[in-house]
């Protein structure tokens, strides 16, 4: 099996299995809080092992790097916080759709801070991906079953999931300060810095008392964050920035379809059209699709 093929079966690993994160957040029947705290914990204990095991704690680690992943994991603890949140409001589909808005945030970011230049192309990706959104906002919640019928949570939870997307965004610029330096190695930082944060508000006098909740929580933590973690920083070693790109697509498909299998919500037409103008938005921009030839150098008569 080629390097090219192995990727491409690891990130398709990773996005499927990211996909399904939603059902084990709702079906775990535990505070939102918790469930974090509890994802960062067991995948703490996978990441230290996964990472002893590569020999990635030795002489790999100084102030500076774990600062600037610990700013990271603020962000990303915060991130999951909001994203999960926004699902019980929602619905798993739409929150997923606008948290795909996060190519958008990094743009902005980059002219805000990096004065990169705001092309056409990315105006108008832009602009795609905020119709979407209107018709995302716009369409009846009630018209979708469990899509936001509880009115005004349903709009509240479009905000949560565009701030989780800006958090994210947030994490990914800092962690671009970490160039050369292990993922694995940022991700276990990442979630000890959310058991830290996290800890002080974690319920531990009514922990989960059935199997079933203790194995969603541990499902989030060894697969959803150790595995999926290992699988998709092997196939981003291993594959092109455009075949990656594509195929994070497969996260948000995978979780409009559990949500649609698992929990019977069913989107508003107009949701439709809007969640797959968001995602063909973000695609285009992550693969720097363009939209217009370029106009061909005019040649001078002499």
């Amino acid at each position: 099996m080629d390097s090219t093929t192995r990727g491409t079966i690891e990130m398709t690993a990773a996005m499927a299995i990211l996909g399904t994160i939603g059902w084990f957040v709702v079906m775990s029947g535990q505070p939102i809080m918790d469930v974090v705290f509890w994802r960062c914990a067991f995948g703490a204990v996978t990441l230290l092992i996964i990472c002893a095991t590569m020999g990635l704690l030795r002489g790999r680690l100084s102030l500076r790097i774990v600062a600037i992943a610990a700013l990271g994991g603020a962000a990303i603890v915060i991130n999951w916080l909001l994203l999960f949140s926004s699902f019980s409001r929602a619905s798993i589909s739409i929150a997923t759709a606008v948290y795909n808005t996060q190519p958008f945030m990094l743009v902005g970011f980059g002219v805000l801070f990096f004065s990169e230049r705001l092309t056409m192309t990315k105006l108008t990706w832009l602009g795609i991906a905020f119709a979407g959104m209107l018709l995302i906002v716009q369409a009846s919640p009630d018209a979708s079953p469990g899509a936001g019928s509880l009115g005004a949570d349903y709009f509240i939870g479009i905000a949560m999931a565009l701030a989780a997307a800006f958090f994210w965004a947030v994490a990914a610029i800092v962690t671009k300060k970490l160039k050369g330096t292990p993922p694995h190695l940022i991700a276990l930082i990442q979630v000890c810095v959310g058991v830290v944060m996290l800890a002080p508000f974690a319920n531990f006098s009514q922990l989960p008392a059935d199997a079933w909740s203790w194995a969603m929580l541990a499902t989030l933590g060894v697969v959803h964050t150790g595995l999926m973690y290992i699988l998709m920083y092997g196939a981003i070693q291993k594959l092109p920035t455009h075949l990656q790109g594509s195929l994070s697509f497969i996260y948000p498909v995978v979780a409009i379809l559990v949500d649609v299998v698992a929990f019977g919500h069913r989107l508003h037409p107009a949701q439709i059209v809007g969640a797959a103008a968001i995602l063909i938005a973000a695609t285009g921009m992550n693969l720097g699709w363009t939209l217009w030839k370029p106009k061909a150098p005019t040649e001078t008569v002499r």
